[in-house]
């Protein structure tokens, strides 16, 4: 991550310029968050979304396959401290499906929920903590941050003290 651009308090643009610093950055993003909060990530199909998810569950001590969880909207990872919820609401029809599949009970203080497509479920979603944007360029990948609640400034506090 060799440059930065600070925006404000609230946004954060970084460059990161190939797979492994985006691993390392949601590695980072672990840590940022206490391993509970809401997070957005958006960003056209292979920005390094699921990548990124990639690397923050590796921090965990996880070791298995990571992937998009495109078909099934929803992939579960459970450790004694968190569970990490993974979603990609890119093949969702209805924002109202996920009232259907019982979305709000994985809303729980303890848990992290990464949600990929967020649009995709627009009026249903709370506000996010943090906000991501991924956007491929030649550089690699831009990476966007926005905080949208209290926590969410918290977790962009800490990464600026972890040299975002």
């Amino acid at each position: 991550m060799n440059r930065r651009e600070h925006l404000d308090e609230k946004s954060h643009t970084l460059m990161l310029p190939d797979e492994a610093a985006t691993m390392a950055f949601g590695a980072r993003l672990l840590w940022a968050c206490l391993g509970y909060g809401l997070m957005t990530l958006s960003g056209p199909l292979g920005a390094g979304k699921t990548t990124l998810v990639r690397g923050l569950l590796r921090e965990t001590g996880y070791q298995g396959p990571v992937k998009s969880p495109t078909f099934t909207l929803v992939e579960s990872y459970e450790s004694p401290e968190r569970s990490i919820y993974h979603f990609d609401l890119y093949r969702l029809a209805d924002p109202e499906e996920l009232e259907w599949m019982g979305f709000r009970d994985y809303l729980r203080p303890e848990a992290l929920c990464l949600i990929e497509w967020p649009q995709k479920g627009e009026g249903f979603l709370p506000s996010p903590d943090l906000e991501i944007t991924l956007t491929p360029c030649p550089e690699g990948r831009r990476l966007q941050l926005s905080a949208s609640t209290l926590n969410g400034d918290k977790m962009l506090e800490r990464l600026q003290g972890a040299a975002l």
